[in-house]
């Protein structure tokens, strides 16, 4: 392996590399020894990541013990050599040589404890020595010289307490100096001599401190409830909170300290601290470096590779699996996974954290931080603090700003305007209603993050400067994939572009390059009738000019491929569907490795049917009924559940009801609309199909809570989704694939279920009556009479018989 390859592995697996160097020189130690002792060492990701591109440049270092190299190599020798290792070197001093078994620095050398002390001129006789002492003013002293002091230093510390505070407690004072420097009563003198040289240090001018410990000590004063003790404030944001980091001779906050460190960070452009630097010394901020493909790991829960928001024994977890403790949230009162608020320190769900509504106290939309579900109160109202809660420069909307600048709302409607406006400064009456849509979003932080996603602002900037048309077909050009699809979805949403059935325009893409890919001129030929005139034309008959399902779409490219199987097959016998035999066919049927054997049997079917080809036999399977077990009493036991279990989400227990009691399928459920749900003064019907089913009560209670609450999981573009069940992106429903999953998460096993369902309801209607309340073909509610066996003939006369 390369030098580059191990550099390039130092990145992605560390701690692996360290233990590979390691292994090739020690051969006494043990693999497994070895990794314990490096992961002990390695510490976290960025440590571990410098110690093997340290090694990986210099894997000398092993062998020779010599600096200079970073002190994490130096305690790697040292716990190697404890663990036996034998042909690993032991650090040595770079000034005598001297084996070490612990290290002092001096930027990369290692040193002995005698070698490594620091020498400079004696402040009492001049000479040139090692430093021993420093007096009070911090000027060094040797060992020969100390700085001596004979007074107590709690009485020294007392007298200035008392000529502030009188009747000051003097055992207090002396616990609280002694918890500032416990074992260390040199530093406690320098604490002394700071005090009596500046006594307001006590008294509000702790900023001013020469040493930390001083404000260590001013805390166990205010906490001992000495009068006249005043804890310092941030002499720049003014708030009284821990200071101990030093800037420009004072102590400042740690927030202070971070917006005197801002740099614009050079891949997203944004102005915060650096979290770290690139190879070229560049800033990058904390966002990029988690967000770093270098820096995500693979997910132990959901096994999506994801930045890791918490590591525990058996890997690490992502933002979306690590577990929230359950608390009763104070302001829902539901008891869900949830964090306590920063600002009332009382539990909040995720659910209320994420929400975003009219405050009751100020009437704007903002995030919800304390009251009811309600009656809800946001954060400017739950705690008025004017530190904390600044008006925005434009708006003059109070907000919790975090840097100098306009509120997250104003920066998004900066944003769009300069992305949507064309050459003339103003925004096209065309995008007007997009830039409203996405002004006005409850989430202006995620409309901010959405447009820096991808070629999201690029798009966007075309669309306004008229670079590129605001057509259907101009999309079509971009790349494929959920980027492109979500820009569409809500251009469409907020009425720019017109609605079109997108699984009917994905299959024609996909007609189109399966058919031009095919080798040969007449295999082109045929495949084009085939899913033209045959497959996409009896789509459009019987979707009704509704859109059609994913199923539908899946089901039209498995017959396609198929036939693409089956005519490359052909090719390679040198025969065409036209010279193929019965003989030719059944040797493909029977060969192994054939796919999607029982689609082709649609293909030869149709191509007899068009006189392609003759003497051709694929008889097509007869449905003779269900060949999955049928258990009823699991479907009502799952169903009762349903009925019953208020842990359960609501939409989800009404998704489950009508696939036990009403055979509905997921994609089905999914294109439910308000309108199905018909409400009168006695009864709550749902449409399914041609005839109403009336709900029982408590599935009717579920509809109608359904309706009422229902809520698109769309940020961007959200309108009033007029769909049962609205889906992630705006304007759409829940896919038939998503309502499956929910479903199945919750125990019911979907072509079971439904089978089991319909079973059962085919024993107790008669064909026609199924067919027109649950909406399914007539045909189809036939066989399933005649698979449950009903005889419904005296029914027919009975009904025939009525007056």
């Amino acid at each position: 392996m390369t030098t580059a390859d191990q550099l390039d592995r130092a990145v992605t697996d560390p701690v692996g590399l360290i233990t590979d160097l390691v292994a090739d020189i020690e051969r006494e130690l043990g693999i497994e020894m070895i990794r314990a002792v490096v992961t002990a060492v390695a510490g976290g990701r960025a440590k571990s990541r410098s110690l093997a591109k340290a090694l990986a440049i210099r894997p000398a270092v092993l062998t020779d013990g010599r600096s200079p190299a970073p002190r994490a190599i130096g305690d790697l020798l040292i716990e190697l050599r404890k663990a036996g290792a034998s042909v690993i070197a032991p650090p040595l001093c770079a000034e005598c040589g001297k084996i070490l078994r612990t290290l002092q620095r001096k930027g990369q050398d290692w040193y002995c404890s005698v070698c490594g002390q620091e020498t400079a001129e004696c402040t009492a006789c001049g000479n040139v020595r090692r430093v021993g002492f420093r007096d009070r003013k911090g000027l060094p002293r040797c060992k020969v010289c100390p700085d001596h002091d004979h007074r107590d230093p709690v009485t020294v510390v007392q007298d200035l307490i008392t000529a502030i505070a009188p009747g000051a407690d003097r055992d207090a004072v002396a616990e609280a100096l002694r918890r500032t420097a416990p074992d260390r009563p040199h530093y406690r003198q320098r604490v002394v001599w700071a005090l009596e040289e500046n006594p307001r240090l006590l008294t509000g001018e702790g900023y001013l401190a020469p040493h930390r410990a001083i404000l260590k000590f001013i805390e166990l004063l205010h906490e001992a409830g000495v009068a006249g003790i005043v804890r310092p404030a941030c002499p720049r944001c003014c708030r009284v909170v821990r200071i101990d980091k030093p800037l420009d001779g004072q102590r400042v906050c740690r927030n202070c300290i971070a917006k005197s460190r801002v740099e614009e960070c050079v891949r997203c452009g944004a102005r915060r601290e650096p979290a770290t630097r690139d190879d070229q010394g560049r800033p990058l901020c904390p966002n990029c470096l988690i967000t770093d493909p270098a820096n995500t790991e693979v997910c132990i829960s959901c096994g999506e590779r994801r930045r890791v928001q918490n590591r525990t024994a058996d890997g690490p977890l992502c933002p979306n699996c690590c577990p929230l403790p359950v608390l009763v949230c104070a302001i829902c009162g539901r008891t869900a996974p949830g964090t306590l608020s920063k600002l009332t320190g009382l539990p909040r769900c995720r659910g209320c954290f994420q929400r975003q509504a009219h405050c009751t106290i100020c009437g704007g939309l903002r995030g919800i931080h304390s009251g009811t579900a309600d009656a809800p109160i946001c954060g400017p109202c739950t705690t008025p603090d004017a530190e904390l809660w600044r008006p925005c420069p434009t708006c003059g909307q109070a907000e919790r700003l975090h840097a100098p600048g306009p509120c997250p709302r104003c920066t998004l409607k900066q944003r769009l305007h300069d992305l949507l406006a064309d050459d003339t400064g103003s925004i096209p009456s065309k995008l007007q209603p997009l830039y409203d849509a996405l002004a006005s979003t409850e989430r202006a932080r995620t409309a901010m993050s959405w447009l820096s996603k991808g070629i999201v602002s690029t798009v966007l900037s075309d669309l306004g400067s008229g670079r590129r048309p605001l057509t259907h077909q101009a999309l079509d050009e971009l790349p494929e994939g959920k980027v492109v699809e979500h820009i569409r979805s809500v251009l469409v949403a907020a009425g720019v572009l017109p609605k079109r059935d997108e699984q009917m325009i994905r299959l024609e893409r996909h007609v189109k390059d399966l058919v031009t890919s095919h080798t040969t001129v007449e295999g082109r030929k045929i495949l084009h009738r085939y899913a033209t005139w045959h497959l996409l034309r009896r789509l459009r008959r019987r979707s009704r000019g509704k859109e059609i399902t994913h199923y539908q779409l899946a089901t039209a490219r498995q017959h396609l491929r198929a036939a693409v199987y089956l005519l490359d097959w052909l090719e390679e016998q040198n025969l065409t569907l036209t010279t193929c035999r019965q003989a030719d066919l059944d040797r493909w049927m029977t060969s192994d490795g054939v796919l999607l054997r029982t689609e082709a049997g649609h293909f030869v079917r149709w191509a007899l049917a068009q006189k392609i080809t003759r003497d051709l036999s694929f008889p097509a399977v007869r449905w003779n009924g269900p060949t999955q077990p049928m258990d009823d009493e699991a479907r009502w036991d799952t169903a009762r559940r349903l009925l019953h279990d208020d842990a359960l989400k609501p939409e989800d227990r009404l998704a489950g009801l009508l696939l036990l009691l009403y055979a509905q399928w997921p994609a089905t459920i999914s294109r439910l609309t308000v309108d199905h749900v018909e409400e009168t003064d006695t009864a709550v019907r749902i449409h399914l199909g041609a005839v109403p089913v009336e709900l029982p009560t408590p599935v009717a209670e579920l509809a109608l809570h359904q309706v009422a609450v229902r809520r698109s999981h769309a940020v961007l573009a959200r309108t009033d989704s007029p769909w049962l069940f609205p889906g992630g992106q705006p304007g759409r429903p829940i896919s038939a694939w998503a309502m499956g999953e929910r479903l199945r998460k919750l125990g019911i096993r979907l072509a079971e279920a439904r089978s089991t369902a319909l079973f059962q309801l085919a024993t107790e209607l008669p064909a026609a009556v199924l067919a027109r309340t649950l909406g399914i073909d007539i045909t189809v509610a036939v066989k399933w009479q005649r698979a449950a066996a009903g005889d419904w003939a005296a029914y027919a006369a009975d009904v025939a018989s009525r007056p």
